[in-house]
């Protein structure tokens, strides 16, 4: 009598549950979690990562702010090249992924190669590597710091191919394209939709632009609202085209690949962009 009670009181909270609308709170804003699918990089990321977000830097940077791969002390910061000219990038997973949120990760791993001569290759006896853990949110360093290298992606929200992307490429030494030295001349800053508190995740950067015209379709850039005060609010805006594009979660871009085989001076790879 009492497992049939349980029984049946599970089965009504169950029908509960579904009549629920599904919901999700972002900027103590609730919308239906449907547009989940339909949300950019920055919008996944944050809300990935909102239990954590004081603790780092625009949002997903897990570094000081004056560190930079593009601009840093005898190229330290950057990946080295092989004998055969090939950036090597040592890897290791942590224990807590299954199988096919492994493949999804190395699949984005080898989208980069397939562009580019980075190669991420598993750890052996390597000193300096990323360490690709199942922790809270989305985050990454910026360039080589140097020993084991946390890359943070939750199954929670972020074995996504573009976020994988994105934070691989800060781990490579980029950036959020919104922040880089001349983003002034084609984005503008809506201070007044934007915390306070938030305001130093728009602060620009002195980066190394590597003669690449600003990427609105970056996998790097953030999209409108990111850190708004209220949803629905843009904090940054496209000029002076208002109408532009900004915050694609797909795919690296052309200018992404091209930022890539400059930095690492890939050589014949940038032959191969169209």
């Amino acid at each position: 009598m009492g497992r049939l009670f349980l029984f049946s009181t599970l089965a009504v909270l169950l029908n509960l549950y579904q009549a629920l609308p599904a919901t999700v709170l972002i900027n103590n804003q609730d919308i239906r979690s449907e547009k989940h699918d339909e949300w950019d990089i920055s919008t996944r990321i944050l809300e990935a990562n909102k239990e954590i977000s004081d603790s780092l830097l625009e949002g997903d940077l897990a570094m000081p702010k004056t560190r930079n791969a593009m601009k840093c002390l005898n190229n330290y910061c950057r990946w080295p090249k092989s004998t055969l000219g090939l950036v090597e990038v040592p890897y290791t997973f942590a224990d807590l992924f299954y199988n096919d949120e492994k493949t999804t990760i190395e699949s984005a791993m080898k989208s980069i190669a397939e562009k580019t001569c980075i190669r991420f290759v598993p750890r052996s006896t390597q000193v300096d590597y990323l360490s690709i853990e199942n922790l809270v949110g989305c985050w990454s360093s910026v360039g080589r710091t140097g020993g084991k290298q946390q890359v943070s992606l939750s199954v929670s929200g972020c074995v996504n191919h573009g976020i994988i992307e994105h934070e691989l490429l800060h781990s490579l030494g980029f950036y959020h394209e919104h922040t880089r030295s001349d983003r002034d001349q084609y984005v503008r800053i809506n201070w007044e939709n934007i915390p306070q508190a938030s305001a130093n995740n728009f602060e620009k950067k002195d980066t190394n632009n590597l003669n690449t015209p600003y990427d609105y379709t970056s996998i790097m850039h953030y999209g409108r609202t990111a850190f708004a005060i209220q949803y629905g609010k843009e904090s940054i805006s496209p000029i002076p085209d208002s109408s532009v594009k900004i915050g694609q979660r797909v795919e690296m871009s052309t200018i992404d690949i091209q930022k890539i085989n400059k930095l690492y001076e890939c050589g014949e790879y940038i032959l191969c962009i169209h």
